[in-house]
């Protein structure tokens, strides 16, 4: 079929921004770590933490937030027995802890690299707002300092540092200009962005990136990560934003679960970058992932939630299902998956639905029917459509069984 001629893409009209040709973005999962931060969620046993290693590294995910190792006993362990799964099966995912930037959190760190015998990259958190630095009593030159000593302390010890600013959306450009270069003096590989209270917008994200990429990296090549939150809703379209912009790797939680409003949805950042030609992945395992992790955080999926919802390719409107229906009368799975739905239901191994109820038409009974092994007859279709209209939803397949 020739798609152009059927879909114009008004998303595509002037090409993607010079910045992206060539680059792939890195993607970093969350999940582990700021996702379980959520006060509606429980924190998985060890072995369903390994469990999803393994799924997230044949996803595709390039690194994973293991924990916080300075938050206890339990967390670090927590932390040893997944490096040492990521070492044993050797899993292609690299490893990072969240930090504050404090060496009481650095030297749980140091042991656990030295133990492990492999390279444990750490976050290194520092709040930078205005606010945040009022409250606590901080000027720029506490600041700079403690930055400083964790540097000196991650080099000397052979821990990769990635320098994270809490509330970067909110930071003063002269703080983070400081903080940054004296990360960067001192050995650091990384620095992240963080949209910590959720306030961005994608032009907000744009201006910032550009204004670190360009005044205060200076052209070095130095990995910038993104990390949103999804306070005002626009954590996916932030995340993309700061890829556009030059940020390299971009943080998300599966379901998008996390503090207050939660993260940056993962599951839909990489179905969206998949359809705008950004990334590449086989996503076909994702919706056992997505359910994976509701069992275990005893979280529950939205049924509207994208992609991975109940209802996301589901339908009981007569006209959608008429549609449908006519397209794979065609033999075309590809129309019949686009003719009503922006993401293809092949994309993530699910199909098209549709289901009886109130606003059905002929073609949903029809399309059951066929789909069910019944032989279609006008009786059997008129007798479930008007069982249907006289409901107020949709009818369960024993219902439907039931009246044939």
């Amino acid at each position: 079929m020739n798609w152009p001629n059927l879909i114009h893409d008004w998303n595509r009209a002037d090409g993607p921004p010079t910045s992206v040709h060539g680059r792939i973005p890195l993607l970093d999962d969350e999940t582990l770590r700021d996702g379980l931060q959520s006060p509606s969620v429980r924190d998985p046993e060890i072995a369903a933490k390994r469990d999803l290693l393994h799924r997230l590294s044949k996803l595709g995910i390039h690194s994973v937030d293991l924990g916080m190792p300075g938050a206890g006993s339990k967390a670090s362990a927590a932390v040893k027995a997944l490096m040492v799964e990521i070492r044993d099966h050797r899993l292609p995912i690299s490893p990072n802890v969240a930090v504050r930037t404090l060496e009481a959190d650095l030297v749980h760190v140091a042991e656990i690299q030295q133990k492990i015998g492999m390279p444990l990259e750490v976050g290194a958190f520092l709040g930078s707002s205005p606010v945040r630095m009022d409250v606590e009593g901080w000027d720029v030159a506490f600041l700079v300092k403690t930055v400083q000593n964790a540097a000196a302390f991650c080099r000397l010890h052979s821990i990769p540092m990635m320098m994270v600013t809490e509330d970067t959306t909110r930071a003063n450009p002269e703080v983070l200009k400081a903080i940054y270069r004296a990360a960067l003096d001192g050995g650091a590989q990384a620095i992240c962005l963080s949209d910590t209270c959720g306030h961005a917008t994608p032009e907000g994200v744009r201006n910032l990136v550009r204004f670190i990429r360009d005044i205060v990296l200076e052209g070095q090549a130095i990995r910038i990560d993104w990390h949103g939150h999804n306070d005002r809703g626009l954590g996916v379209a932030n995340a993309i934003a700061a890829f556009e912009a030059g940020a390299d790797r971009l943080h998300g939680s599966i379901l998008g679960i996390g503090e207050r409003c939660g993260n940056v949805a993962l599951d839909q950042l990489m179905m969206n970058l998949i359809l705008m030609g950004y990334w590449e992945g086989d996503l076909t395992d994702l919706p056992a992932l997505g359910e994976r992790v509701a069992d275990l955080c005893g979280f529950e999926i939205p049924a509207n939630y994208p992609v991975l919802g109940r209802d996301a390719f589901r339908t009981g409107t007569g006209v959608h299902a008429a549609a449908i229906l006519k397209a794979l009368r065609r033999g075309d799975a590809q129309l019949a998956d686009a003719v009503y739905s922006a993401v293809p239901a092949s994309l993530v191994g699910r199909r098209q639905e549709i289901e009886i109820g109130p606003v059905a038409g002929h073609s949903n009974v029809i399309y059951w029917l066929e789909m069910n092994g019944y032989d279609v007859s006008d009786e059997r279709v008129e007798r479930v459509l008007g069982r249907a209209k006289q409901g107020n939803r949709i009818l369960t397949d024993a219902e439907i069984r039931a009246l044939l």
